[in-house]
Formats: structure tokens, sequence, C-alpha cells
């Protein structure tokens, strides 16, 4: 089977993604605003260098695990809608339905809004803007970025591969500029081993690896847009590896950076890692530079993830299995507009309805948990059910990786349903919310 024919003959979106198109997707989908915000949490859950390095490491390695299963899927099926599609070649159109679902409303519209409001708060907070002012601001960034997702991809993808080259030039200019300012303490960085079985506890790791898998959320963004990718065979499954690559380093060389930057005691206390660590490193200039950054930073990720996001909606539509119209693609822009219009409007509700961060960022990691464990337990059925399809790329590993990468998602999942049951609850609830509406668009698609 060809790649051309591997394609959904109903897909009229174009292949006019590059592999650098896909990998700084992937880039700017990734390095957000956890590595800066998220920090402070996580030692605060794991007060030990050795464990932080190991749980950054830790959560590096699954979305390796994941990454491998998704390449496999991706290859096999170069279509819009990622885990959607998956589920529903390997399975049901229900499972389909269902992940697609939670990924589209709980995962993607919901980091749409979680980022909106944070570029928001800080940019009111420089600005001394009340609270109005920052919602309407939220609003205003949400409609700007789908505006220019709605026009072009090609346009959306320029503006990620922009910000991907700010970001990995910045931030490692930031890790290797820290040793040479003289400021930081490299005693901060011990004791990497000495004390770590002591301070070890699972559900703690289980909880820091909440706030982790939120900063490395975006790994398998280019699954999602692989019919617009060219030569989806190839190109996709380096997409992943070469994106998660970079990201996964980045993330080591600033966790380094912030430990020389301060003692682990301080970094616990901190809602700003970068910021904290720059004014330590660099005075006050640095730490508002920074500040400015991780600004730039989220909202590179939010346009990432609105462009993102709408092909599942257009994949689940042109199965019937959605709103009607969201599978349309614009005669000129070649862009799924009904889709883009959708999630832009489910990211503005939500984003009125966004109490705190820790909150929201719970509540999609476990959605995130969910639905990359359902990926990876299709690769297992579509080994059994289809084994003579042609497959660009197999993972490696398989069966003994996926395998690992389902037994510690159902661990990280039972670790945030008893750390965090509210969150869990509400991500349940939505996957539930979904199935009658899937018997609903069924029963209209069977007319």
């Amino acid at each position: 089977m060809s790649e051309t024919s591997a394609r959904d003959p109903r897909d009229r979106l174009r292949p006019v993604l590059s592999l650098q198109d896909a990998v700084f997707l992937v880039v700017a989908s990734v390095v957000g605003s956890g590595i800066f915000l998220t920090p402070g949490p996580i030692a605060d859950r794991l007060p030990h260098v050795g464990l932080i390095f190991a749980v950054w490491i830790a959560g590096g390695l699954l979305s390796l695990a994941g990454a491998l299963a998704n390449a496999e899927l991706g290859a096999m099926y170069p279509h819009a809608g990622g885990d959607y599609v998956f589920l529903r070649e390997a399975f049901h159109p229900v499972a389909g339905f269902a992940v697609g679902w939670l990924t589209f409303f709980a995962i993607f519209a919901g980091t749409v809004a979680t980022l909106a409001v944070g570029f928001a708060d800080g940019v009111a907070g420089w600005l001394g803007l009340g609270e109005s002012a920052a919602l309407g601001l939220a609003v205003a960034t949400i409609a700007a970025s789908s505006a220019l997702n709605y026009v072009s991809v090609r346009w959306g993808a320029r503006a990620n591969n922009a910000t991907g080259w700010v970001k990995v030039g910045a931030l490692l200019a930031f890790g290797l500029l820290a040793p040479l300012s003289g400021a930081g303490d490299a005693a901060h960085l011990q004791p990497l081993v000495r004390g770590a079985g002591e301070a070890f506890s699972a559900g703690a790791f289980a909880l820091a690896l909440s706030p982790v898998l939120f900063s490395y959320l975006g790994w398998n963004a280019s699954v999602y847009v692989a019919s617009e990718i060219r030569d989806p065979g190839r190109n996709l499954p380096r997409s992943l590896f070469l994106g998660l690559a970079v990201c996964t380093g980045i993330y080591l060389v600033m966790n380094a950076a912030y430990l020389y930057a301060l003692p682990v005691a301080e970094l616990r206390e901190t809602s700003n890692a970068g910021e904290a660590a720059a004014g330590a490193l660099f005075g006050g200039l640095g730490g508002r530079l920074v500040a400015g950054f991780v600004l730039a930073s989220i909202l590179g990720t939010l346009n990432a993830t609105v462009l993102v996001g709408p092909r599942i909606a257009y994949a689940m539509a042109l199965d019937g299995l959605f709103f009607r119209g969201l599978d349309g693609v614009h005669a000129r822009f070649g862009t799924p507009t009904g889709a883009v219009v959708l999630q832009g409007a489910v990211s503005v509700a939500l984003v009125v309805f966004l109490r705190s961060f820790p909150s929201v960022l719970d509540f999609t990691t476990f959605a995130i948990v969910l639905a990359t464990t359902a990926d990876t337990l299709a690769l297992f059925a579509l080994r059994r059910r289809q084994p003579d399809r042609p497959r660009p790329y197999r993972a490696w590993g398989y069966p003994v990786v996926p395998a690992v990468y389902v037994v510690a998602n159902v661990a990280i999942a039972l670790g945030l349903g008893l750390g965090r049951p509210r969150e869990a609850l509400t991500g349940l609830f939505v996957l539930a919310a979904g199935l009658p509406c899937y018997a609903l668009f069924a029963r209209s698609a069977a007319r």
C-alpha cells in the first residue's frame, strides 16, 4: 500500500508540512510554560537533587516509549486525527470517539485555555491590568491564534518554526551561561545519589510525574497532522524522535541551571523557577527578561496547540461522528475552518471556568495518561489484527517497551486518582459524557 493510498480518501487537507515543520511542531508544542512553572512543585514533592533529575528523565523515557508506539501507528495511518484513528481501527469506532472526544475537549481545548490564561495573567501583571482586562486578553489571544491557523496552515507552521528556533537557542544559552555567571553554587547539585532511597516515595514520585508529563505534553503533536506531512512514513517517526530528543535535552540543561542557581529548599518554594533562577544569576534584568521569554514561549505553545487540535474534530466529522460541517476544508486556505472555530469557542468557554494552574494541570495530565495508554494498547491490537498491513516504521522494543509504558501509565493514573481525585474524576466524567453523544452521532450517520 502506497502512502498516498494509505491516506483517507475523504481527507482534503494538503500535505504541505516538511520534516522541519513537523519537528518544530513537536518542540513548540512541548516547550511552553512547564519548564518554568513546574520545577517548584516538582521539587516540593521530591526534595532531592537526584530524584528531581530522575523524574525528568523518567518523563522523557516514558514519552519516548509512547513515541515509539505512535511512530508505528502514525506511519501506518497517515491520517488527520491521531489517536482517534488508531483506536477506531484497532477496536471500534466508539473507542476512537471516546478517546478523540477526551483529547479534543480535555487535552487540546483545555491546554489552549490554560495557556491563554497564563499568558494573559502575566501580561496583566506587567501592565497592572485588572481581572476583567486579563480575561479579555485571554479571549483575544485565543481568537488571534485561531484566526492565524484559520487562514493558513503554512503561516501557523512558520510561526511554530520561528518560536521553536528562538526557544531552543534562548534556553540553551541560559543553561550554558549559568555556570559562567559565577553567581550560583555547584554544591546545590549535590548529592545526586546519597539519600535518594530515604527520600523516595512511590506516591510522591507519581504525583511529581504529573507536572513533568504536563511539561512533555505535545510530544505526539505531529501524528494529528499526519496527512499534512510530506512523506509521513519517514518524516513522522523522525519528527517524534528528533523533537522529543531536543526537548528532553533542554529540560535537563534547564534543571541543572535552576539547581546551580537555587538550592532545593529555595526551589521548592518558587512559583516561577526560570524567573527566580535568572534573577539569582544575572540580577533583576535577567529575571525580567526571562519573565518576558516565558510569556513568548507560552504564546508559541498555544499557537502550536491551536494548529493541532482541530484535526481531531475534523477526523471524527469525516466519519459522521461529530457536528455537521466540521469536515469542511476551506477552498482557498486549505484548513479545517469549522473545527478551528469550534476549538476556539470551547477554549474561550473553558477560560471562564479556570481557577488555578495546578488543578487544571493535573486534570489535563490525567486525560493525557488515559489517551496515550489507549494508543499503546491499540498498537498491540493492530499487531494481532492486521499483521500484514504495511508498516513503514516498526516500534523498537516491541512488545516489552510498550508494555512497560502501559504499566507505568496505569501506575501514574492510580497515583493521580488517589492524590488528585477531583481532577481524575473530572477527566472520567468528560470521557463518559462523550458516550451518549456518540450514540446520537452514530444514529444520525446511519440514516
